[in-house]
């Protein structure tokens, strides 16, 4: 016996199915974007410890410990894989080619928003409590700007996993 109020119930729904992929979009597109930036430092770093002064202070700050900035493929490896975490967190959103079936990107976007929700709270729990052997200055970091975005990141990308954009890029 369908009448009006069946009807905009089924709009209502509707509408709602659209702004949480609207939702979704945005948020995919900001994780990806934060993804990328964060993969491009990486990147940079293969040849210069830039934003800081020197190696030693790169260590200090960004590392933990030790003399200077990571091996050349080290950096280069978490580039690329925060790269391809970008990719499929705006693939999945809707903002990117996807290429490959869907079941897997979404099983990549999960595992991001794992990998990213475990680092940020692990690095709340070790740096916070002082577990590891870690510089004051890492530690401070790690709290403060480190694993928050981290679990930021993870979040958004457990988001987009969730809605994922169907306004899928040719």
């Amino acid at each position: 016996m369908g009448g009006a109020g069946e009807s905009a119930g089924t709009e209502v729904r509707a509408m709602g199915a659209v702004a949480r992929e609207a939702v979704a979009r945005g948020v995919g597109t900001a994780v990806a974007g934060g993804l990328a930036a964060v993969g491009a430092l990486h990147a940079v770093w293969t040849v210069t410890p830039w934003p800081l002064r020197t190696p030693g202070e790169f260590a200090d700050t960004v590392v933990g410990s030790g003399e200077g900035v990571p091996p050349v493929a080290a950096c280069l490896a978490v580039a690329g894989a925060l790269g391809t975490a970008a990719y499929l967190v705006a693939a999945e959103a809707g903002v990117a080619p996807a290429v490959g079936p869907a079941r897997v990107r979404r099983a990549g976007v999960r595992t991001v928003a794992a990998v990213l929700l475990a680092r940020g709270a692990g690095g709340l729990v070790v740096s916070g409590l002082g577990l590891a052997g870690s510089s004051e200055r890492f530690r401070r970091m790690d709290t403060r700007y480190y694993a928050p975005l981290c679990l930021a990141l993870g979040a958004g990308a457990a988001v987009t996993s969730r809605f994922p954009g169907s306004g899928r890029v040719a």
